[in-house]
């Protein structure tokens, strides 16, 4: 009993009370002064509306991000023929407009932006048979224009290789999306012919065309997995392009890729249908 008087004396005496409410004051000031702290470093509280930049060029994006007080860094380049250099094509965060996400001052911001150029090599293309040529350079990303040359030899074979007008040696780097000019051979005896514009037409449409002209030609599926696909398939590209008022020879072969608005699984592809004159 006398135990249980000292401690109780002990707890209600004035140096007990007095540190108690020392240590006591002690962890709410810590507590006060980290929660203020907290508050402070981390802008509790603070919204600001990010903006979205896509489809807009990196350097006015920069400054915009420098008056919201923000940060950028550019994580990648990327080659798009489609967009001027320097166009913003995606960003991280996205827009608050979109992802309802709100940013605070000194967050990072980052970019990816298209790049001025890609270039790549030019391939060995004299010699060669014009069909082979223009898949080589539609694998490259370059483009191309043919051009016909009265030669007694090499008849449907490229003899030249042309880039702004000059010689291009095989190897030499240009930009992607540049156009190439084939000067191809053919024989004096070929009769010439206006290049019809086989663009958007069924396959039907496009067999009358060659049955009315009487050349070669060579027709390409893709992603036609059924007899079905092929009639409702459109003609997505041909080779030579066409251009009015320029003309081939008749002996040459038409080159068309259709492509089908169907697909189907578990069908095999139906193969390329060529027919010679």
């Amino acid at each position: 009993m006398s135990k249980i008087k000292n401690i109780s004396a002990f707890l209600f005496s004035k140096h007990f009370v007095k540190h108690f409410g020392l240590v006591l004051l002690f962890y709410v000031v810590v507590i006060l002064s980290l929660f203020f702290y907290l508050n402070y470093s981390t802008n509790h509280g603070e919204k600001i509306f990010l903006p979205n930049f896509i489809g807009t060029n990196s350097e006015d994006a920069k400054n915009k991000i420098k008056n919201l007080g923000l940060e950028y860094q550019i994580l990648d380049s990327v080659y798009d023929i489609t967009k001027p250099p320097g166009t913003i094509i995606d960003q991280n965060p996205m827009g608050t407009a979109s992802s309802k996400i709100y940013v605070k001052t000194g967050r990072i911001i980052s970019f990816r932006v298209t790049k001025a150029t890609k270039l790549v090599d030019m391939p060995s293309l004299v010699d060669k048979q014009i069909q082979f040529a223009e898949t080589v350079l539609a694998a490259r990303g370059l483009k191309y224009i043919i051009k016909y040359k009265i030669i007694s030899e090499r008849s449907g074979a490229v003899i030249e290789q042309l880039y702004l007008g000059r010689q291009i040696k095989p190897g030499e780097q240009i930009q992607i999306g540049s156009q190439i000019t084939l000067i191809v051979g053919q024989k004096d005896e070929e009769k010439s012919m206006p290049i019809p514009d086989l663009v958007g037409l069924d396959m039907a449409a496009c067999l009358v065309i060659f049955d009315s002209l009487k050349c070669p030609y060579l027709m390409r599926f893709d992603e036609c997995l059924t007899h079905e696909d092929s009639l409702a398939a459109r003609v997505l590209m041909q080779s030579p392009e066409f251009i009015p008022g320029t003309k081939t020879f008749r002996s040459n072969t038409i080159v068309i890729r259709l492509g089908a608005f169907i697909k189907e699984e578990g069908f095999e592809q139906p193969n390329d249908i060529e027919k010679e004159e």
